[in-house]
């Protein structure tokens, strides 16, 4: 076998398999509305805990805001045409997924610090707000980093003699 008919080999092997690449990056975002849907979920559950509410009232609204966010991960989860082997899962999809948990979570409880002097229901707003604010800004750059990352090193991908 001589290079020139191998190179043809590992192009005919690699253009499939960077289309395959490219089409889990543009469905990886699930585009803006889950992220729209996710933070609009958030907002209402932090608003409804800011109205202080019974105890028996708080579990109900924490189970209703589990049982919503698990409504819609199954909702957007059936609507993704790509499935690839959860093998392709790196550590950058656990950063990114950890680093959100820190960032909102903590946006959420100092956020709740500092509008304790309020009463409790402009806090609940300012709060929840505030959270997901963060949420929204936090979420679009991340995922973007963590679905680019299944290329490989996370590189562009480069062909020898390109840049010749």
């Amino acid at each position: 076998m001589d290079a020139e008919q191998a190179w043809r080999d590992l192009q005919r092997i690699r253009v499939p398999q960077e289309r395959v690449y490219d089409e889990f990056e543009r469905s990886a975002s699930g585009g803006p509305g889950a992220t729209y849907a996710t933070a609009a979920l958030m907002w209402l559950f932090l608003a409804g805990m800011g109205l202080d509410l019974p105890r028996w009232g708080s579990w109900l609204c924490l189970a209703t805001y589990v049982a919503l966010l698990s409504a819609l991960a199954v909702r957007y989860s059936r609507r993704s045409r790509m499935r690839l082997h959860h093998s392709r899962a790196n550590w950058r999809l656990l950063a990114s997924f950890v680093a959100g948990a820190v960032v909102t979570g903590g946006t959420v409880l100092l956020s709740g610090h500092l509008v304790e002097s309020l009463e409790p229901v402009y806090a609940g707003l300012v709060q929840a707000t505030v959270s997901t604010a963060v949420f929204i800004v936090f979420t679009g750059p991340t995922t973007r980093w963590a679905a680019g990352s299944l290329r490989g090193s996370g590189e562009p991908t480069v062909r020898e003699g390109a840049g010749r």
